[in-house]
């Protein structure tokens, strides 16, 4: 069992809060959280009794958090258990995640959207309201998509550097400050 001090709890029970309000289950949370915080990989037991969670919710729990590509298991010398760690990068990340979710949820929106639009214009002008609606829709969503391939596509060091830059970012627009 992992000893958590204040601030390990305290972050541990916020992530785990967060995590549900992103859609994400409080325990999957509360484990990246415990593990992103882990000096060391951590193997199932060792959460379950942490969290004070059931082995069988912390192994879908990991699956889950595995899937999303930000957990992996690690093997330690002397130990035939599985051990897990999480990404250290909170850059690497976040980008991981934005990934997973660009791909979970808005590549199959834009899909959808795709063939709705479609569907609205061989209705023709009986349906013209719901056409243009569903093309703004369609283009936002295919606008960002290219957008967000294009910052994805560059160095990490680059997108920091560009968030970073903030305000700046609106004068070179001509926005002012």
């Amino acid at each position: 069992m992992v000893t958590l001090t204040p601030a390990m709890e305290g972050f541990v029970l916020h992530w785990g809060e967060m995590g549900t309000r992103w859609g994400v289950n409080r325990t999957v949370a509360q484990i990246h959280a415990l593990l992103y915080l882990s000096p060391k990989p951590l193997c199932a037991e060792e959460i379950a009794d942490t969290l004070s969670v059931a082995r069988s919710n912390v192994s879908n729990s990991l699956r889950e958090l595995q899937s999303w590509g930000i957990v992996r298991v690690v093997h330690v010398m002397g130990d035939r258990r599985d051990h897990f760690e999480s990404m250290a990068d909170v850059w690497e990340m976040f980008q991981v995640i934005l990934d997973e979710r660009k791909k979970r949820e808005c590549d199959p929106t834009l899909a959808e959207l795709r063939r709705l639009v479609a569907d609205a214009e061989k209705s023709g002008k009986k349906d013209a309201h719901t056409h243009e609606r569903l093309t703004e829709m369609m283009n936002f969503f295919e606008t960002m998509s290219r957008w967000y391939s294009q910052m994805r596509g560059m160095p990490t060091g680059s997108v920091i550097r560009f968030v970073k830059m903030g305000n700046r970012v609106r004068k070179l627009l001509g926005l002012g400050a």
